[in-house]
C-alpha cells in the first residue's frame, strides 16, 4: 500500500512519470522504499530545502501508523 502511495505522489509531481519506480526492501522492524525518478525530475521530488520529500515522508508515516513497522523513504539518483 505504501509503495503505491509513493508511486502515485511521485508520478503526479514529475514530468516523466514513466521513469518513476519504487523498490521495496523489507526488514525485521522497517520497510525501506527506494524511489527512483529521472535525473531532471529529482529536484521536483525533493523540493526546496527538502520540503516535498519531508511531506511525502510525513504522509508515509501517517499511513503506516497502524502497523508496527517503520517506513523509510530513500530518494535515489
Amino acid at each position: 500500500m505504501e509503495r503505491d502511495l509513493v508511486e502515485y505522489i511521485a508520478k503526479s509531481l514529475v514530468d516523466d512519470p514513466a521513469a518513476v519506480s519504487v523498490a521495496v526492501v523489507e526488514g525485521d522492524k522497517s520497510t525501506i522504499l527506494e524511489l527512483r525518478v529521472a535525473t531532471e525530475d529529482i529536484g521536483k521530488v525533493i523540493g526546496k530545502h527538502g520540503r516535498i520529500a519531508k511531506a511525502i515522508r510525513t504522509i508515509l508515516s501517517a499511513s503506516a501508523g497502524a502497523s508496527e513497522k517503520r517506513v523509510v523513504l530513500e530518494i535515489l539518483d
